[in-house]
């Protein structure tokens, strides 16, 4: 295993640079640009702008410019934006705490739903509770987050005005761990929500394939109980296409779920992206799709560790 984890983290950083020149050109090629700015200005003469352009260092060529980026962010030197002027990894650093809190709240809250409704549903296939899970579900699969989130909005601050609307804390008020507990409430069930319906779907789909194995009819006939059949043998098994679909989604705690910020005024990195993008702010965008970049070649190899510790059949050389 450790001869494996160091010849894939060897292997990620190819992989890494390959991703990162790969948007980085992509970023170059989309229309508009921080200069499209100066461009509709028709006080910014021609020399003004030639002169925005060596300072941005925009008037080198693409590869040029790719390789002064690569070797200022190994130097721990992301970048200043080209909007706000303040420098990226100080405009990540900021967004990045919000946007743990969030993610890892839904994550944790997904978990907790997903897990006994998968298992209860699949250990009573066709039952009410089945059918109401499963419709749930899928329901709850077809909704787009943006609908999820209005929908809570115009319900609980619209119209009841029991939840804040927006935001992460009451302005001019202390701090207080209630407030922002408030504040989380409709971003945490609006992800919650959506994610649980994908992990319901999956758990409960593997777990009606192992509960019908030979080895677990096996163990029933050696007098073990349901439950610890279940923990011990079913589930476990089970879990291997959940995690894949956990290893999918574990970059959202770093990244952010832009969407969901954006609707519910999060200042968290997924907002940070969507304010970047609007303004094609080349160095804070950049900043961003490294660290996600980082984060699914990491998550795909914590993914392969775990399928290791679930199921001892599976060995890596």
């Amino acid at each position: 295993m450790t001869r494996y984890l160091a010849r894939r983290t060897v292997q990620a950083v190819p992989l890494l640079l390959l991703m990162t020149l790969v948007v980085f050109v992509l970023l170059r090629a989309t229309p508009g640009g921080p200069m499209s700015m100066y461009e509709a200005d028709p006080t910014v003469t021609a020399e003004d702008l030639a002169r925005l352009r060596a300072q941005m260092g925009l008037d080198q060529p693409v590869t040029i410019q790719y390789l002064r980026w690569l070797g200022a962010m190994l130097s721990g030197d992301w970048g200043w934006s080209l909007v706000t002027k303040r420098p990226v990894t100080v405009m990540i650093l900021e967004r990045l705490p919000n946007t743990l809190v969030l993610m890892s709240i839904t994550f944790v809250a997904t978990l907790a739903i997903a897990v006994p409704i998968a298992i209860v549903s699949a250990v009573r296939q066709y039952s009410w509770f089945d059918h109401i899970a499963t419709t749930i579900a899928f329901a709850g699969n077809s909704l787009p987050t943006f609908w999820i989130g209005l929908m809570l909005i115009m319900i609980f601050a619209v119209g009841l005005r029991w939840l804040p609307a927006g935001g992460m804390y009451t302005l001019g008020e202390p701090y207080s761990l209630s407030d922002r507990l408030k504040y989380l409430i409709l971003p945490v069930t609006t992800l919650a929500i959506f994610d649980a319906t994908h992990y319901i779907r999956y758990l409960r789909s593997s777990l009606l394939d192992v509960i019908r194995q030979d080895y677990i009819r096996v163990a029933y006939a050696k007098g073990l109980d349901g439950t610890t059949v279940l923990r011990r043998h079913a589930l476990r098994n089970a879990a291997i296409p959940l995690v894949t679909v956990i290893a999918i989604d574990l970059p959202q705690l770093f990244s952010g779920a832009l969407i969901t910020e954006t609707i519910f005024a999060w200042p968290g990195m997924g907002r940070l992206f969507w304010e970047a993008s609007g303004r094609v702010d080349y160095p804070v965008l950049m900043g961003i799709f490294t660290v996600a970049s980082t984060l699914v070649i990491a998550s795909n190899l914590l993914a392969d560790v775990a399928y290791a510790w679930l199921d001892p059949r599976i060995r890596y050389r």
